[in-house]
């Protein structure tokens, strides 16, 4: 699914509501059938621990740890003895498994952003939120992303919610949702063209 929207419209604030990492001034919001209001952060936490994966504008990647240590990060609440191999597969899969032991800064843009598909998928999420995950990224490497994303998704089963101002990567969803004022509204693949 993507939401579009203008800039400002509310679109990362919405997927934060969504994944439960805001909370909302009024109403309820459910993830997996549970109340958000009900949990407190580390309630919060751990109902998205291996349920949710997150891909940011800006990887959201910790600059003292490598490609590896930062996809294990989200495994850290759910110790297994397979963690490590886990995500040297989601890093080879993303085509990193030569660059495991790179930190952040020593990778390219494009390269940042595969540790963070990586670290998003490695959970088995059954849900991963992207916010504008080529939006720090020239359109060349944004698309090779994108398309990666595309294909983890499906390999992967999971539902994505994707947040864009780019409506060829909207098209390409199931389900297309505009945010204006405030209020989704469901859009036709027709007017995503437009």
């Amino acid at each position: 699914m993507a939401i579009l929207g203008e800039s400002g419209a509310g679109k990362s604030t919405l997927l934060g509501l969504l994944a439960g990492l805001d909370a909302p001034s009024s109403g309820e919001l459910n993830l997996f059938g549970e109340s958000l209001a009900a949990l407190d952060e580390d309630g919060r936490a751990q109902l998205r621990s291996g349920r949710v994966g997150f891909v940011f504008q800006n990887f959201q990647l910790l600059p003292t740890l490598t490609a590896l240590e930062n996809v294990l990060l989200p495994l850290e609440l759910a110790p297994a003895a397979d963690n490590d191999a886990r995500a040297r597969d989601w890093l080879s899969r993303v085509g990193l498994g030569e660059r495991l032991d790179h930190l952040p800064k020593q990778l390219s843009g494009g390269e940042q952003q595969r540790v963070a598909l990586a670290r998003a998928f490695v959970t088995g999420a059954e849900l991963v939120f992207a916010d504008e995950p080529t939006g720090n990224l020239d359109p060349a490497t944004g698309e090779r992303i994108i398309d990666r994303l595309f294909a983890l998704n499906r390999e992967a089963g999971t539902t994505l919610m994707l947040v864009t101002h780019d409506h060829a990567v909207a098209r390409r969803c199931d389900r297309c949702l505009r945010l204006t004022d405030g209020q989704l509204v469901d859009m036709a693949h027709e007017e995503v063209s437009a």
